[in-house]
């Protein structure tokens, strides 16, 4: 998906040369409509495209779809990259990357999800917090903590990119599809602590990073 012509028309000879079938979109709307139409496997997909962008396209796909989505991008910022992965991209690519590299990294992604990778693993241990995905639950010291659904979405994805920074932008747009201001993420944050923390006042598992968000401190075992 990308409103470039000539990239995607690139992009589609170079795929097809290994054998993928491919479809083309210039904007989210006729995206939409081919994901609707075709049955597609995987998309690359333009972060800057007329109207909607790639990355509210990517959000409001994974809503209903669970397939690999790499961003090709001409930005290549730190900021964009995590603001792109955090919205559920499987991949981020720099359009300085030759065609050859996107397809070695199409074809990653997909070996990824065919060993069933995408699936998080059920259970997750940080110290005295276990966090079991698939029961949608979260145990502190033995003792079930009750946690809103949104509550524990958050909490997941910060136990699943340990020393990650998510900033308030980031958070806002994934659980809030960017509507609200810092004060939502705050609040949230602070309910969560109230629940994981020995001392809400200084959080040693959700840590904050003053002035941009916050982080997950803790090791997987």
């Amino acid at each position: 998906m990308d409103d470039d012509p000539h990239i995607a028309e690139l992009m589609r000879d170079y795929l097809e040369d290994e054998q993928f079938g491919t479809v083309i979109a210039r904007d989210a709307a006729e995206a939409m409509s081919r994901l609707e139409s075709d049955p597609v496997d995987c998309i690359l997909l333009d972060v800057m495209m007329p109207g909607q962008s790639g990355l509210d396209l990517c959000r409001h796909i994974r809503k209903t779809r669970d397939l690999p989505i790499l961003f090709l991008s001409a930005r290549g910022e730190d900021m964009d990259k995590i603001r792109g992965l955090s919205l559920g991209g499987d991949d981020y690519i720099v359009k300085s990357a030759t065609p050859e590299e996107v397809v070695a990294r199409i074809k990653a992604v997909l070996r990824r999800y065919d060993r069933g990778e995408k699936e998080p693993k059920s259970e997750w241990r940080f110290g005295r917090l276990v966090l079991d995905v698939k029961a949608h639950e979260a145990v502190l010291d033995g003792r079930p903590l009750p946690l809103t659904p949104k509550e524990f979405d958050m909490l997941c994805l910060f136990a699943e990119y340990p020393r990650q920074v998510f900033t308030y932008e980031q958070l806002l747009d994934r659980f809030w599809d960017g509507i609200g201001d810092k004060h939502t993420v705050t609040v949230h944050i602070g309910r969560i602590r109230e629940k994981i923390e020995e001392d809400p006042r200084k959080p040693k598992i959700i840590v904050s990073v003053w002035g941009v968000g916050y982080r997950f401190e803790g090791a997987r075992r």
